[in-house]
């Protein structure tokens, strides 16, 4: 199976739904490099505490955590990748990354990534989708062997601006991707409350 890079940011609210579809992922045969952002180990929030976080990533991947800079560069030429996931990616990631910054550890595996012509998957976690970031989740839209998890609108009520990827989409995401296949429709309809 694949050799997949599995990148998270700080959409702590996301995390428990992200690390399902880790475990499907290893479940599959796939092996599951955890690259994570050191806010979401490092904090506590009402979605969960940061060392329990680390200790599931720890279980799922059987795998070291990657979590600088410098440990991120490995994956270009020397290490490369099959594939990379960033779920959840934050209206921050996805911003640095449409310009080029590779100031933090996500990004820094996402540009390894590119560099290897290697398929990037973004699963979008963001309140300001519909907002600022709108642009920029289009940029990627549009970026050779950047893949979207088809996402939608998850509160358009209360949060009239956010998108949130369908997470139960990631894997066929994946499998499209794998083979330089956008899966469709990127745009999806979350069910009525």
């Amino acid at each position: 199976m694949a050799k997949i890079g599995f990148a998270l940011t700080s959409s702590f609210c996301t995390i428990d739904n992200v690390l399902i579809q880790m475990q499907l992922m290893k479940e599959l045969g796939h092996d599951v490099i955890p690259i994570i952002s050191p806010k979401l180990i490092e904090n506590d929030t009402r979605f969960g505490k940061g060392k329990d976080i680390e200790l599931k990533i720890r279980a799922i991947t059987d795998h070291d955590l990657t979590t600088t800079i410098y440990e991120a560069e490995r994956f270009g030429p020397k290490e490369p990748l099959d594939l990379l996931v960033v779920a959840p990616a934050t209206g921050n990631f996805i911003s640095k990354f449409v310009h080029g910054e590779t100031d933090n550890v996500v990004c820094m595996a996402a540009k390894s990534t590119l560099r290897n012509s290697k398929p990037v998957v973004i699963a979008v976690s963001t309140n300001d989708g519909l907002g600022l970031n709108g642009e920029n989740i289009m940029k990627l839209y549009n970026t050779k062997n950047i893949y979207l998890v088809p996402f939608g609108q998850d509160d358009y009520k209360n949060k009239p601006n956010s998108l949130v990827a369908h997470y139960e989409l990631l894997i066929p995401t994946i499998e499209k991707a794998l083979i330089s296949h956008q899966l469709q429709p990127v745009l999806k309809e979350y069910e009525k409350k």
